[in-house]
């Protein structure tokens, strides 16, 4: 599971001691609340279900996907539809594409989601094997699902505007710059990360 509300607080009361941006979004937004998903096969399949479409489209697909496959869209049950199945529940042959790859990794055993490595890149470089997740998924899995502390998803636009926002920056910051920026925060990143989205549309800051 993500960060909790006690790691969060603690994570970013120890980067607001000594970056002074922080300190004051924290003063005028508060602490974000905790973004928690289950860990496995199932978070991951919902991210593809969601990549590129709207949150209500996405919540759609999802349904249609569970009312055909069953609750949480079973790996078997999954391999074993039909193209002309997935595709009524609103899946892009892509994204059936996706899916089967996540799904097949998971029945050979080769992507065990209790057992990733204990190294955040590694554990992305295990993640993007499976077609259609790249870095930003991966780390948006490892924040929200297993709750590592010092995932910083750079590449992500609404950190990129809120970190920008929150440092009082003119421009929005590129994602090497945003990197950049994150270094002095480890291990902590993953906590500014969820206040940069709890803040990017805050008009006080």
């Amino acid at each position: 599971m993500g960060l909790t509300a006690q790691q969060l607080h603690q994570g970013l009361d120890a980067v607001a001691a000594r970056e002074p941006g922080i300190a004051r979004a924290l003063g005028i937004a508060g602490y974000p609340k905790p973004l928690i998903r289950q860990r496995g096969y199932a978070t991951l399949l919902r991210t593809i279900v969601g990549q590129q479409v709207s949150v209500a489209s996405a919540d759609s697909v999802w349904n249609k996907l569970e009312a055909a496959l069953g609750e949480g869209c079973p790996v078997e049950t999954l391999i074993a539809a039909d193209f002309d199945t997935l595709r009524a529940c609103g899946m892009s042959r892509q994204k059936q594409g996706y899916a089967r790859s996540l799904a097949e990794l998971v029945v050979s055993g080769e992507l065990d989601f209790d057992n990733l490595p204990a190294d955040d890149e590694a554990a992305i470089a295990e993640l993007v094997r499976i077609k259609g997740i790249g870095r930003w998924s991966a780390e948006i899995y490892l924040l929200f699902a297993e709750g590592r502390t010092d995932i910083w998803p750079a590449g992500d636009l609404a950190v990129q505007a809120g970190i920008g926002r929150i440092l009082g920056l003119e421009l929005r910051p590129s994602e090497k710059e945003t990197r950049a920026l994150g270094e002095g925060w480890s291990p902590h990143r993953g906590s500014v990360a969820i206040l940069t989205w709890h803040c990017y549309n805050n008009a006080a800051l």
